[in-house]
């Protein structure tokens, strides 16, 4: 079982650099208007199928396909349904209120199987990076891989005990931890051990950037729904 936790990880982790999702905002200016704030969607739910956004009762985002990240989109803040839905339809997987905070940004992942999928709204710091540095999380949306440490080779932990959608009982882990701009040498520790389960291919990341990467699919899943994991800069 252990062997194959490793090789699971390592089919996690080492597809960072391919399984990315570009994400272009609305505008430049990373500061939603006063009395708005500003949602990101993320089509986070393996088994899923393409889905319709409403927010509000209105038709915000069309056809969302798996791994995808449609951008800032700007609403008026304070209390917000979201409803999701497979495409084309009014059959509401997700039916939720969310409190928005004006002038605040927000990344809304649509989680978990589709027989239990939920949305899991994750607060967006998007406070510009020291000179020289790069803000990077990491959230954990694989509804059945185990919890893990991701550390730089040899040296310290970047991310601790990271279990799936930990972030809703512990909003703590949605912060950005400030890292100097580069090239990164990363190994990944099933939580809490110190030896390595698999070493890393580089990881690049740029100067000024905001980076959110997060685990999705399945352990043992295949095809689309393997375990994989996304990326999309903030900026």
């Amino acid at each position: 079982m252990r062997s194959f936790l490793k090789t699971a990880l390592g089919v996690l982790l080492l597809s960072l650099p391919f399984a990315s999702c570009d994400k272009d905002d609305d505008d430049d200016d990373d500061t939603p208007a006063a009395g708005n704030a500003r949602v990101n969607v993320v089509h986070a739910s393996p088994n899923g199928p393409n889905v319709d956004v409403r927010v509000n009762n209105a038709v915000a985002l069309s056809n969302v396909a798996y791994g995808a990240a449609s951008g800032y989109q700007t609403v008026t803040a304070g209390n917000t349904n979201i409803k999701v839905s497979p495409t084309g339809t009014t059959t509401y997987v997700i039916d939720a209120n969310v409190n928005l905070a004006a002038n605040m940004s927000y990344s809304v992942f649509a989680v978990d199987s589709v027989s239990r999928i939920k949305a899991a709204v994750v607060g967006d710091d998007l406070t510009a990076p020291a000179a020289g540095k790069a803000h990077v999380r990491f959230l954990h949306f694989s509804p059945n891989a185990p919890a893990v440490d991701i550390a730089v080779t040899g040296g310290a932990v970047l991310f601790a005990n990271r279990s799936f959608n930990d972030q809703a009982t512990n909003a703590a882990v949605t912060g950005f931890t400030s890292v100097n701009a580069g090239t990164y040498n990363l190994e990944v520790r099933l939580a809490g051990q110190s030896a390595a389960a698999l070493a890393l291919p580089p990881v690049t990341l740029e100067s000024g950037k905001i980076y959110t990467v997060y685990a999705k699919g399945f352990l043992g899943g295949t095809g689309a729904q393997a375990l994989g994991a996304g990326m999309f800069t903030h900026n």
